[in-house]
């Protein structure tokens, strides 16, 4: 059963980061996005700081945010990545068969890739991750490079938006259609 411990404040910059995002998107009517909390069951506290210090997960969590956005409902993970190689271990088949399944009911799945020594933010659309998760399936490279994604889908930060991700899902509508 997986735990919890300090491990699990990694990616806690990129998350304040989406929230903040999240709560600007909201003020200005643009989109209502949600954390969605792990559920975790506390084994040991810190009683004097009231902190828990050891848990384990009730249950698998499928994404970290889910809302909509002007009608168009949207779910999306965010990862953190401190190299230009992302490996596909971060993240679990559970993530990709519930995106996969929300794209079938008309969503929009995404990730959110934050390469923190670059100080980049990449919006890579659940299709192109099935490329690479394909090739590793078929018994290939178990993680992919930046040079394989396509540079439009790099985030510029404009507009006062932390994590301008609407730019980066306006631009994969665009190639749905």
């Amino acid at each position: 059963m997986a735990t919890w411990n300090s491990r699990g404040l990694r990616g806690s910059t990129l998350e304040e980061l989406v929230n903040r995002t999240n709560e600007q998107y909201r003020e200005k009517g643009l989109a209502l996005i949600q954390k969605i909390p792990t559920p975790i069951t506390p084994v040991r506290m810190d009683k004097e700081n009231r902190h828990i210090t050891l848990a384990y997960f009730e249950q698998r969590s499928t994404v970290d945010y889910i809302g909509a956005v002007q009608g168009i409902p949207v779910c999306f993970d965010a990862k953190e990545c401190c190299t230009d190689t992302f490996p596909l271990a971060n993240i679990h088949s559970h993530q990709v068969e519930f995106m996969e399944s929300f794209e079938k009911q008309g969503g929009v799945a995404f990730f959110l890739i934050f390469f923190s020594h670059e100080n980049l933010f990449y919006y890579l659309p659940l299709r192109d991750l099935m490329v690479f998760w394909q090739r590793m399936e078929d018994g290939g490279r178990k993680s992919f490079r930046r040079e394989e994604l396509s540079p439009e889908y790099y985030l510029e930060k404009r507009g006062g938006f932390l994590v301008p991700y609407l730019e980066g899902l306006q631009k994969d509508l665009d190639h749905r259609d």
